[in-house]
């Protein structure tokens, strides 16, 4: 008798339990999945980001010139793409020269400080000093679909939201997969019950490909929250480090004009790292530098360490360096995530992958709305029969109708 008491107790706490992982996922799932669709839906245009720009002209590769492989002098090429923007002020300069050597990209605005809204972008032939392609600063489809999925147009706030959406979507994929455990000791993995009704279809199509993408969608969802603390990282990089690193120059006045040569700065940096590449160059007065410095941004040569990025920072009025440390922890995983998220450090049949991965999740999103509007469907038509029969019985047994 106790055995048999014991025995249902247990059964009644794991049906408890049970109950209470399906709130947990069912909640969480109805909370985040409207935004992790619309995150799905545009990140798959931008996982082939490269190959789209190319494809509306704004990744004019430079053509070939033989003989002529030697960069130009840095200053000369800035001269060339001021003298295209007039009134313009180079805020940065990046360069890949793996990917797309022989160019160099600059954005331009009208200070330093200005937002990135009022940036321009050119790209520039080292060797000769032209204009490779000036992408208009308009709301393409890509700078649409970019802004939606980073921020929703609604800046840090919209950041930090889909962060919150994106936390909620790991406890929805943790509370799925214990409620998905207990359905792979009864049945087959991957099954899908085509002799049950439509629903019960959908829910085993939702859990086997829930299960099938859980490792991706859980690597997608964990970077993509680490993403969206990108610009708090920074500023309180800028409050910390840099500041740290500038401290001598507090009290001294922004520099303005009379600026040392960029090829000189640039090759103090790699004095300073020999063993590094130049990847990023930012101004004086911008958010990745101080108001006195160039920053020279420095690079490994390994896919591992192309990542990882290390400052110099250049006395613009001097040409001399003030300091270089590696960025601190929290940037470097920022920076270590983004390819993970987007799938673009292994080339095409890498970003296919991440695409297929990225469409089926888009199925298990819609699959789950479908499921619980289904679900509320049947418990509304189980109450409609149930207050029926009810009515009906309570007009049968009614004293008018007795006799």
């Amino acid at each position: 008798m106790t055995s048999d008491v014991n025995g249902s107790f247990i059964m009644m706490m794991k049906a408890q339990t049970i109950k209470s992982w399906f709130n947990i996922h069912k909640w969480s799932s109805l909370i985040c999945t409207l935004f992790l669709l619309m995150l799905c839906i545009t990140g798959l245009p931008l996982i082939f980001t490269h190959e789209i720009n190319d494809y509306l002209g704004f990744g004019t590769e430079p053509p070939a010139i033989p003989g002529a492989n030697k960069s130009l002098n840095k200053d000369v090429i800035l001269q060339a793409a001021l003298a295209e923007k007039p009134g313009k002020v180079i805020k940065y300069i990046f360069w890949d020269v793996k990917e797309h050597p022989y160019q160099m990209f600059l954005t331009l605005a009208d200070s330093t400080e200005a937002p990135i809204e009022e940036d321009h972008y050119l790209t520039m032939d080292v060797r000769t000093a032209k204009v490779l392609d000036a992408i208009p600063n308009d709301l393409n489809f890509m700078r649409v679909m970019y802004n939606l999925h980073v921020e929703m147009f609604a800046g840090l706030p919209g950041k930090l939201f889909l962060g919150l959406m994106g936390v909620i979507y790991v406890m929805a994929i943790v509370s799925g997969v214990v409620l998905y455990a207990p359905i792979m000791k009864r049945f087959n993995f991957g099954m899908i019950r085509t002799e049950k009704s439509n629903r019960v279809r959908w829910l085993d199509m939702h859990n086997m490909l829930g299960i099938v993408t859980l490792a991706w969608v859980t690597v997608v969802g964990l970077t993509g929250v680490i993403n969206t603390l990108a610009d708090p990282a920074l500023e309180l990089w800028r409050e910390g480090q840099l500041a740290e690193m500038v401290a001598e120059y507090k009290d001294k006045p922004a520099v303005k004009g009379n600026l040392v040569s960029i090829e000189d700065a640039v090759a103090q940096a790699k004095k300073a790292a020999p063993d590094l590449d130049v990847s990023f160059f930012a101004y004086p007065g911008t958010m990745f530098s101080s108001k006195h410095h160039y920053a020279v941004y420095m690079i490994g040569t390994t896919p591992l360490t192309s990542r990882i990025s290390q400052p110099a920072l250049i006395d613009a009025s001097t040409g001399e360096l003030t300091d270089m440390r590696p960025m601190p922890w929290y940037l470097n995983a920022i920076n270590l995530s983004q390819p993970f998220h987007f799938g673009d450090y292994g080339g095409i049949p890498l970003k296919i992958i991440w695409a297929v991965f990225d469409i089926a999740a888009i199925i298990v999103l819609i699959s789950g709305l479908y499921l619980w509007f289904a679900r509320r469907k049947a418990k509304a038509a189980q109450l409609a029969r149930f207050l029926e029969n009810n009515e009906s019985m309570a007009l049968s047994t009614h004293p008018e109708n007795v006799n």
